[in-house]
Parts: C-alpha cells; sequence; structure tokens
C-alpha cells in the first residue's frame, strides 16, 4: 500500500491496538525505514480521532531522545495517519517474558531512563495514563523508548477533564489507585505505574492479578505490594504508595534515586549489543514551560544517546 504517494508499508501489521494498527514502510522519498499508524476504518467515532490527533501533538512536542520521532501526519482515504521513527529492540515486556527476573542494575538503568522521560513529558504539561512494559522498548545499544502515547493527556488547564464520566482509561494492571477510585491523574500516576513495572522487571510477575479487571483494581485499592528482594525495595515502596502524596515529588526525584542502581548493568546476550549500556545521563533545568499540580520543577530534556526511535507495538 502506498499512503501520500511516499510512505510504502506492509500489508501486515506490525500490532493493532485501541485506535488503529501499525505497519512497517519506507518512506521512498527519503530512503527510510519508517512505522505508520493508521487509525480505524472510516466511521470510527470523533473521540477516537480527536485522542490520535492528540496524540499526534504530543509526541511532536516532547522531543525526546527517549520518544520516538513524529515524522508526518495527515489523511489518507479518510484515516488518519502518523509516520514514526522505526526502532529496532525488544520491549520490557518481552524482556522479563523471556529473561525472567532483570538484574537490578538493568531494572534500575530502565526505570532511569523511563523517569528522565516522563520528566520532560511532565514538565511539559503530559501525563502518558498508559505506562506498562509492552510501551517500553529496549533498543540493542541499551537505550529505552516510551511508546504509545494514545492515552495521554496534554493538559492544558488544572481543570480539564482527563476522560469522560464514567469512563476509566488505561490498563488494569497498571493503574494508580487514584485513576481508579477517581477517574483523574496526575504525574505521580505515571510514577505509581512506574513503580509497577519496575516491581514487575525485579520480580518476572505482575504486582497485582485476577480473574477480572475489578479484582485487579480493588488490589491496587486495598491491597499491599509485596516486598522486593535487594536494596531497590524502599524506592518501589514508595513509588507504589496508594495516595499520590506519599510517591516522590517528582520524577527527577525518582531519576536521582535510581542512578546509583543503574551502573555497569550486567550483558544481555541477544537483547543488548556486547559493551552497550546507553542512558540519558542527565535531566536538564529547561526554565520556560508549564507546570502541572504536584510537578512544579522546571525539569527537561535529557540529553541525546544513539538509540534509534520507536515502533508502538499498541496502536
Amino acid at each position: 500500500m502506498l499512503i501520500a504517494d511516499r510512505y510504502e508499508i506492509d500489508d501486515l501489521p506490525l500490532g493493532r491496538g485501541g485506535m488503529g494498527a501499525v505497519h512497517k514502510g519506507r518512506d521512498l522519498r527519503l530512503d527510510r525505514r519508517v512505522a505508520v499508524k493508521l487509525l480505524r476504518l472510516p466511521g470510527s467515532d470523533d473521540e477516537v480521532a480527536q485522542r490520535f490527533a492528540r496524540e499526534a501533538r504530543i509526541v511532536a512536542r516532547l522531543e525526546h531522545p527517549g520518544v520516538p520521532v513524529l515524522y508526518d501526519f495527515g489523511t489518507f482515504e479518510q484515516r488518519l495517519f502518523q509516520v514514526m521513527q522505526f526502532v529496532d529492540g525488544v520491549t520490557v515486556a518481552d524482556l522479563v517474558g523471556e529473561f525472567g527476573p532483570l538484574p537490578q542494575a538493568w531494572a534500575a538503568n530502565i526505570a532511569a531512563q523511563t523517569a528522565a522521560v516522563l520528566a520532560a513529558a511532565h514538565e511539559r504539561g503530559i501525563c502518558h495514563r498508559d505506562l506498562k512494559p509492552t510501551n517500553l522498548m529496549l533498543c540493542p545499544d541499551g537505550a529505552v523508548k516510551v511508546l504509545d502515547f494514545g492515552l495521554a493527556l496534554l493538559r492544558e488547564s488544572d481543570v480539564a477533564p482527563f476522560s469522560r464520566a464514567g469512563q476509566i482509561l488505561g490498563t488494569p494492571s497498571y493503574m494508580a489507585p487514584e485513576q481508579i477510585q477517581r477517574g483523574t491523574a496526575e504525574p505521580r500516576s505515571d510514577l505509581y505505574a512506574l513503580g509497577c513495572v519496575l516491581h514487575e522487571m525485579l520480580t518476572g510477575e505482575q504486582l497485582f492479578t485476577g480473574p477480572t479487571a475489578y479484582a485487579v483494581f480493588d488490589k491496587h485499592v486495598k491491597e499491599a505490594p509485596r516486598p522486593v528482594e535487594g536494596a531497590l525495595d524502599p524506592l518501589v515502596q514508595r513509588l507504589l504508595a496508594k495516595e499520590p502524596d506519599g510517591r516522590p515529588a517528582t520524577s527527577l526525584e525518582v531519576f536521582e534515586d535510581l542512578q546509583g542502581f543503574a551502573q555497569d548493568p550486567p550483558a544481555l546476550p541477544g537483547f543488548v549489543r556486547d559493551g552497550s549500556t546507553a542512558m540519558y545521563s542527565s535531566v536538564q533545568v529547561r526554565p520556560g514551560f508549564g507546570s502541572l499540580r504536584d510537578h512544579r520543577s522546571p525539569i527537561g530534556a535529557a540529553p541525546r544517546t544513539h538509540a534509534t526511535a520507536a515502533t508502538p507495538p499498541n496502536a
């Protein structure tokens, strides 16, 4: 299939999600690989189309090495599409599925890089709202990409709603108690989700499971998280506090707390090239951006690494 007279895409998608499908493709004009995300067939409801367009604006605004670059956005045969940077790598979900519990240094390294991306997002008024292992990709050089901003909130004011009344958006296994109980999210809701991911990387198992989404919701709200072995447990427990005020104040704080645990990770044969441990080494202060409630520090993007960027597996 040829889109916009320049993007040639494979017929079979790399992945499907709630809003559409992601296809591997090639930009014929620039002769480079791309990932093309197509909205569902014409007739999709207006909210889905608005969310798809909002995702494009959010990714374009971030300009961070840990977020896939958006090359193009448009309409093809009445279907919205995004053209994004293609990435080689493995999702954290697949990594844990094959490797089991990760070495502490790798779990901390991946979580720290994710926190750096969240710091940049939160500074720009963006909550991801769907952080989970399938939305984190580890590249062969050791860099991490945060994928799929389809449920992200670009919060222009403190009174903007996070979702329609009565609607819960997100993935049950990684949702903060306030998202479940009140249908609202804030930057520290993303930190709770990061705590769920970090707990899973360290144990090899999801934090809370159950036969239904409601059973999982109940555990997030009422059940204490299991301790993890090792020195990271105090931070994991803080990230998983039931109330936002009990969690770290900012993503920058989490990034800094993880630094001492993230150094010199061991080899991951088959996943990361030997000797590759690329990481965003710092989070720079860049004043001039709006802030969110409970996240007032002007936190900016980390320095660029040599990572290639991303094909979101969940459209």
